[in-house]
């Protein structure tokens, strides 16, 4: 069996903040964007979440529900050195990392011999070290499948772990609530629930084939997990699927003709620049746009294309602002989906930094 940790730090932005400016320590505090009115929060400190605010959460929101919440701006490059580090102190244990984010990833521990090789023993090195080194906190997930140990990361947050040994998996996914399994969200949650199925044991009394008739490869997916079948291994590179841009309004927009400059005039020679170097090896599969209106409903519109395409895009953008109904508009993306490399092609290395704008622009 694999020994697989996910380390996942402790409200990473906000974290760093409160590290480097200890006044913070005592009060509830967010990093969010340029404008309380308009902004977003990226996260938030455990303080703050007693008031129920929340990452991705409006920052207008979040003031009515802690008005003595301090917003401070992010400082993505301070995260980015950060996150170097935190690496750094990874490769210590193994050279098998998956990064996810600046604030989490995978590691294969199961070739590494400190410790008697003791993945519960080498996780807790792993914070302790992250802590002495860097004054952060971080918590773990211990499992034999990479889907457990990333659950398992949050059982016991913050600055915790929780170990799922194999002899303990079968009794962990039976009791496990299907909406804590990645990809499961509140919808598909709700689904799964008006079929009477609600915890993995749930899953695992059906035939495979009845959840693929309900939910296609999705229930394939979810009904694999559920019998503890993830054989997916910690990889040290990734494949980047998309690139986009996306902007958020310091007004609402109201006139198409206004969105479709800004789109044209600063959202696509963006995502040209951005995406450059992906479209040069790989290629575009589609492009898109999406739209975000006033009331956070949202949006996205798509078209097999082979280029960053004006005329399609204007048209992708008057599709899905006729779905508004008139709406105000809040946020305006463009994207393009990138063509799988080719089998015998050497794949791109995880694009840290990349994906980390992509991350925080989406949150």
């Amino acid at each position: 069996m694999r020994k697989i940790i996910h380390v996942d730090m402790d409200a990473f932005y906000v974290s760093v903040e409160i590290r480097d400016n200890p006044e913070l320590a005592s009060h509830p505090v967010a990093v969010g964007g340029k404008t309380a009115n308009r902004g977003v929060l990226t996260t938030c400190n455990y303080i703050a979440r007693e008031f129920g605010v929340r990452s991705a959460m409006p920052a207008a929101v979040a003031l009515r529900k802690c008005p003595k919440l301090l917003i401070v701006p992010g400082r993505m490059q301070v995260y980015q050195e950060v996150s170097a580090r935190i690496r750094e102190i990874f490769s210590r244990y193994t050279p098998i990392i998956e990064p996810l984010s600046l604030d989490e990833a995978y590691l294969d521990v199961t070739e590494c011999e400190l410790f008697h090789g003791s993945a519960t023993l080498i996780a807790h090195d792993i914070r302790k070290t992250i802590e002495n080194e860097l004054n952060l906190t971080a918590s773990a997930g211990i499992a034999p499948i990479k889907f457990v140990a990333k659950i398992a990361s949050d059982m016991n947050k913050p600055n915790g772990q929780y170990v799922v040994t194999p002899s303990e998996l079968d009794h962990f996914i039976e009791h496990l609530p299907l909406n804590k399994i990645p990809g499961v969200g509140k919808v598909t949650f709700e689904k799964l629930q008006q079929l009477g199925l609600s915890t993995g044991a749930d899953i695992r009394a059906l035939r495979e084939s009845e959840l693929v008739e309900k939910f296609g490869k999705f229930g394939r997916s979810l009904w694999q997990k559920c019998q503890g079948r993830d054989f997916r291994p910690v990889e040290t590179s990734r494949v980047r699927k998309s690139v986009g841009v996306e902007r958020t309004f310091n007004v609402d927009q109201v006139r198409e003709a206004d969105l479709a400059e800004y789109m044209v005039q600063k959202l696509m020679p963006e995502l040209s620049k951005r995406a450059d170097k992906y479209i040069t090896s790989r290629g575009i599969d589609k492009i898109g746009v999406k739209v975000k209106f006033h009331d956070f409903q949202q949006t996205t519109k798509e078209l097999k294309h082979s280029c960053i395409d004006e005329e399609v895009l204007l048209s992708l953008l008057h599709e899905a602002l006729a779905r508004g109904e008139g709406k105000q508009v809040r946020l305006l993306g463009v994207q393009v989906g990138l063509k799988d490399p080719e089998p015998d092609a050497p794949q791109l290395s995880f694009d840290w930094e990349d994906d980390t704008l992509t991350k925080a622009n989406q949150n």
